[in-house]
């Protein structure tokens, strides 16, 4: 059943970045049974925009995802604001601060509320960490965090290599500073591959950058380091490409990128499909809770997180000796957290 929702996800939002969609293939019956999915999964405005002109567009789920669109789009001009805030209040400090994921990735849509974020990531130097800590201080909404880094861990170059390869871009009237390009590419594939795919909307993303790459795009720095992640960003883009139909155009990761090891589609859409569990959600911030028990256990690892948190191969293998070491390392984790946990939930 899961997997046959996934599929059912993959139809609806197949190419719903571009400006012009795709004519959509899906029926009114499959709209209403996954409509619930897209919404849950903050997919709803974009699946709209892929809708909009089809003869779904006069239904009933039509219309729940039309109101999601609209609220989206509000929502898109108030994060702006405090994108806006919030980087011109550290800039204000002299920090000069790194944007990615969130609006950085918005921009490429063909309206910025296509994209839905809830929070905003940024990067600055570790010199500067403190002093943007202090400096936002009562700046922005309690209920939509700044997410500040200081090290960015799922990418090699150091810190000058970064800032070299970053773009300006404007929002308004103030300069925003992005991760260059490849950068972000390399961010997004190894941050969506680490959370298992899990949203619908990071796999549109790679598809919105793929029909997007500038001119200027430099391959030889994007696929530096080890085999491995090139063989990660190839997974993305074959992802991309077989599930959602983003065109590969012709680019050093096309070969690779058509021949995707058979358990990862299914292991992908099975995850689409599965509905979420707010046990899991809460369960450890009150482990006392009765109704919570069950969310405390542990789960099987999805496959596609198992590999990456271990820094496997995507190949033909089972996934099985990966999601063991996955299981062993959350029930870690948890031993590690549950005293803390406890002592606090009393």
């Amino acid at each position: 059943m899961s997997v046959e929702t996934g599929k059912l996800m993959a139809l609806v939002l197949a190419g719903a970045w571009r400006a012009s969609p795709p004519e959509s293939k899906c029926s009114a019956e499959s709209l209403t049974r996954v409509a619930p999915t897209l919404l849950q999964t903050r997919a709803g405005g974009l699946a709209w925009w892929r809708l909009r002109d089809s003869d779904l567009a006069d239904i009933e789920p039509a219309g729940r995802l039309h109101r999601e669109y609209l609220l989206d789009n509000f929502q898109a001009m108030v994060n702006e604001r405090l994108v806006i805030r919030v980087i011109t209040r550290l800039q204000s400090v002299g920090v000069d601060p790194l944007l990615a994921k969130g609006w950085a990735v918005a921009r490429l849509y063909p309206e910025r509320g296509l994209r839905t974020y809830e929070d905003i990531d940024l990067w600055v130097r570790p010199r500067d960490y403190a002093i943007a800590v202090e400096a936002l201080k009562g700046q922005v909404a309690p209920d939509y965090p700044v997410e500040m880094h200081q090290r960015v861990h799922l990418l090699e170059p150091a810190w000058d290599e970064l800032y070299e390869n970053s773009r300006v871009v404007s929002l308004g009237e103030v300069e925003v500073r992005t991760l260059g390009p490849e950068d972000h590419l390399r961010l997004l594939c190894v941050y969506m591959f680490y959370h298992g795919v899990r949203r619908p909307l990071w796999l549109c993303d790679i598809g919105a950058i793929m029909e997007s790459l500038p001119a200027d795009f430099n391959w030889d720095y994007c696929l530096r380091g080890g085999p491995r992640s090139s063989e990660w960003l190839a997974c993305a883009f074959g992802l991309a490409h077989q599930v959602l139909g983003a065109s590969l155009n012709d680019t050093p990761l096309s070969q690779r990128a058509r021949r995707l090891p058979r358990w990862l589609v299914p292991s992908l859409l099975r995850q689409w499909g599965q509905e979420d569990d707010p046990l899991q959600r809460t369960a450890l911030k009150n482990p006392r809770k009765s109704t919570q028990l069950k969310g405390v256990s542990l789960r099987w690892p999805n496959p596609i997180r198992a590999t990456v948190r271990v820094r496997g191969p995507f190949n033909a293998l089972p996934r099985f000796p990966f999601q063991v070491v996955e299981l062993l390392i959350q029930a870690l984790q948890l031993l590690v957290r549950l005293p803390t946990l406890l002592r606090s939930s009393r």
